[in-house]
């Protein structure tokens, strides 16, 4: 895990913020001649690159920073992956947010509400000059879990191997999970081999709850958004997973970043659109992303925190605007502390109803916290967290608090972006 901690000045005085986030390679940039080490190296330097580039500036507020950084590093980038660039723009203006949010003593709802960042979002589209966090209205105190059901992935006792640890408490399959969380809500991921993704669709659908709600997340797996199009139409045809078909909420970024804005993949978006709105999510890479893809077609745009806390603002403010479109909340490994409560909390205060969370199906309990940190997160966010299982190796300290298929979000009103408890450098992973 990749952490991050500025000191500023401020009007409130000086002030320290954090961020962080796990190095996930073959997310940001899915090349597969390069290692997992180069990658995680490549994230660790988009972040420092990012750090110098805001030190240098001097006295500027928030978003000027963000905005600065971001046109530098990412919107005018000749070389390299503006995704991993914009990883690490906002890995620090994360930081900056906290840091502002800790100086005044706030959360970051207020701050939002407040204008602490100082948000100019007309300077990038004059339409938005107008917009305004209010405007955002009161902040989500609940928000379902949307549970990954990933390519590999157990999804019944007959995928176990038998020899698992099953001691611990911790769900070991799609049909576990539904079971101890009260799961309602499923993000599917698809191969783009059509046949066999067919098999595992209506496995899953056998299993899911009546009523329950799917994302299909193609993760660029398909080589054309007609290819996947013409796979939903045959598993209708062919019967066995009608629930899903029923239930599904959005399609997710179908095919190739690369052939995303192509205009000759809008046919297949709009054949998909037939179905459920069709998002992107890797493509959305650059400022002028989203709006660009609007005009292909598609419907909404991912949200993480991972590509920018201002940036998504903006594109909510553009919805906002538009009358139109939709944000959708997707970030798999979040672990706390700072990751997961600062994607939350983003999620909070644009209201979004569901997110994908799924770091506690991947990570034992929270090792990664030191008994301040952990004794911190159970007295202060009870309602996202409880006292963990005791399993063969002790207690798993920590864990997310699912109840009925949702999370708690009243206890992210905390004096920084989510958080404002202890910080430990050294808890690393």
């Amino acid at each position: 895990m990749l952490f991050v901690e500025v000191t500023v000045d401020s009007d409130g005085g000086e002030a320290t913020g954090y961020s962080a986030e796990l190095l996930v390679p073959k997310w940001f940039a899915k090349n597969p001649d390069t290692t997992h080490e180069a990658d995680r190296d490549d994230l660790e330097a988009s972040a420092r690159a990012a750090f110098a580039h805001m030190s240098e500036r001097g006295a500027d507020s928030v978003f000027g920073h963000w905005y600065s950084a971001q046109q530098a590093l990412v919107e005018s980038a000749r070389k390299g992956d503006p995704l991993v660039a914009m990883f690490g723009v906002a890995m620090i203006e994360k930081a900056l947010i906290d840091a502002a949010c800790r100086s005044e003593g706030t959360s970051f709802f207020s701050a939002l509400r407040e204008d602490t960042f100082g948000l100019r979002f007309g300077d990038i589209e004059p339409r938005l000059t107008g917009w305004s966090p209010k405007l955002l209205g009161d902040r989500g105190h609940l928000t379902r879990v949307r549970h990954t059901v990933g390519l590999v992935d157990d999804l019944d006792d007959t995928d176990l191997k038998g020899d698992e640890d099953r001691t611990d408490g911790h769900p070991l399959t799609l049909e576990a999970d539904i079971e101890a969380y009260g799961l309602t809500d499923f993000k599917v991921k698809v191969s783009g081999d059509a046949s066999a993704d067919a098999v595992r669709l209506r496995r899953i659908a056998s299993l899911t709850p009546k009523g329950a709600a799917f994302t299909l997340d193609g993760n660029e797996q398909y080589t054309d958004a007609t290819v996947l199009a013409d796979a939903l139409d045959a598993l209708e045809r062919e019967g066995g997973a009608e629930s899903l078909l029923e239930g599904l909420v959005s399609i997710e970024q179908p095919i190739s970043r690369k052939k995303t804005f192509a205009p000759e993949s809008a046919p297949g978006i709009e054949r998909l659109r037939e179905r459920a709105p069709v998002i992107i999510d890797e493509a959305d890479a650059t400022l002028d992303a989203y709006p660009r893809a609007r005009e292909l077609g598609y419907d909404g745009v991912s949200m993480k925190a991972c590509k920018g806390v201002l940036r998504a603002l903006l594109n909510r403010a553009r919805i906002d605007v538009d009358g139109t479109g939709f944000q959708s909340a997707e970030d798999l490994t979040n672990l706390p502390t700072l990751p997961l409560f600062q994607d939350l909390a983003v999620v909070s205060a644009l209201g979004l109803e569901h997110v994908e969370r799924n770091g506690h199906h991947y990570f034992r309990g929270n090792h990664h916290l030191t008994a301040e940190e952990q004794a911190h997160v159970l007295e202060h966010h009870g309602d996202l967290f409880c006292a963990a299982v005791e399993g063969p190796s002790g207690p798993d300290g920590t864990r997310l608090r699912i109840e009925n298929g949702r999370l708690s979000l009243e206890s992210l009103d905390a004096a920084g972006l989510g958080y404002g408890g202890p910080v430990s450098l050294e808890s690393s992973s």
